[in-house]
């Protein structure tokens, strides 16, 4: 991966590159951010630029036989671990990221490292389970880098999603990095870095991997076919993430569902409406983990350009047709009192969603939150 690849984010590629310039390479660095703002892509790049032989014009060569194996994900000396599970395995076969490399090469390079957990599971055909990271991936793990690296300065280790390790894998990752081993790096590439062990955090470097530039969401959605209006519209809409921009374009029948769910919600709770409240929370529960997620989302967009719409902010507010018609008629119920409840109730449904919590009482209870805050009768 090269760091022009990379969408976006000059100013933290400058100082990566400066931390390489100045020997100031931290044994252990935290990449957090979502999948579609491209911290899974930084972190191969650096580790790329880092391990070049021939580094000019601010970015690695793509060419040196360091880069070639570092693309393709098969240089000795990196190493990748990634949540996985027992799925088609034996019941007591030791399971590792290692068996899954092949799958691991290739969905990195079909999407250039911007994929969501949910494609990953996908890909090794793991349905809606969730992996994790293992004891025994840490172990081998341990046992790669205990050897000499064979051709780079650096040995690196990636780590996608260090939020999956619980319990022992996790301590046993935390004695690592404060024990590491003389040039080695460890980058922990996490989409809720909330999640980890504080000591874990603690003895990285973290990195936030915002938003995308609109602009440049626009740009590559016309380099993949969408029109430039179309492009621009989306990119608004998108957060700054790339995943989100591609489905909004691909899932406009999810988008119609989301926003169908939300005038309900709203409505139930305008209402007081608390036996409909329960069954919609039900209805919803019975959905996947990544269609819950979207909603959320969604939900958390439109309450913000409502509450844009209420304050008066209306040129930017990103709004159009039945979203735009709802939320000017919705907006005089959002404002200063309520909008930061109903947000932190929103992105604390989101992350207990991520954390593979109950569903079922996640939403019932955000229902009812929702509707105290709509109607506080």
């Amino acid at each position: 991966m090269l760091f022009r690849e990379v969408i976006g984010h000059e100013e933290l590629k400058e100082g990566l590159r400066r931390s390489v310039a100045e020997g100031r390479i931290s044994h252990a660095l935290l990449f957090a951010g979502r999948p579609g703002c491209g911290s899974l892509a930084l972190a191969l790049a650096f580790v790329q630029y880092i391990n070049c032989t021939n580094r000019h014009d601010g970015d690695s060569c793509g060419e040196c036989a360091s880069c070639r194996k570092m693309q393709a994900l098969e240089h000795p000396d990196l190493h990748m671990v990634m949540p996985v599970n027992k799925k088609n395995k034996k019941a007591d076969e030791v399971i590792l990221s290692d068996h899954f490399m092949g799958e691991w090469r290739q969905i990195v390079g079909q999407t250039g490292g911007y994929f969501s957990e949910q494609e990953w599971y996908d890909a090794i055909g793991l349905d809606n389970q969730q992996g994790n990271i293992s004891t025994g991936d840490i172990g081998e793990m341990m046992r790669k880098l205990s050897f000499k690296s064979f051709e780079a300065e650096y040995k690196a280790v990636v780590i996608w999603l260090p939020e999956r390790m619980k319990g022992e894998p996790a301590n046993a990752m935390l004695k690592i990095l404060e024990e590491p081993w003389d040039k080695t790096l460890f980058i922990l590439v996490s989409e809720s870095p909330e999640v980890l062990l504080p000591t874990i955090i603690s003895r990285t470097q973290p990195y936030h991997i915002g938003q995308v530039a609109e602009g440049l969401i626009a740009e590559k959605l016309v380099s993949e076919g969408v029109a430039a209006d179309k492009a621009s519209q989306i990119a608004k809409l998108s957060g700054g993430d790339l995943l989100e921009a591609r489905r909004l374009v691909d899932s406009e029948e999810e988008s119609d569902e989301n926003f169908a769910l939300f005038v309900e919600l709203m409505r139930l709770s305008y209402n007081n409406k608390h036996l409909e409240l329960m069954g919609w929370a039900d209805r919803v529960a019975k959905l996947g983990r990544e269609p819950q997620k979207h909603f959320l989302e969604n939900s958390i967009r439109l309450l913000r350009s409502s509450y844009m719409l209420h304050a008066g902010m209306n040129e930017i507010c990103y709004l159009w047709g039945e979203e735009l018609e709802f939320c000017r008629k919705f907006s005089p119920f959002i404002g200063n009192d309520n909008i930061e409840t109903l947000v932190m109730e929103m992105e604390r449904a989101l992350a207990q969603i991520r954390q593979n919590g109950n569903a079922n009482i996640i939403f019932t209870h955000f229902a009812l939150t929702v509707s105290k805050q709509i109607n506080p009768r």
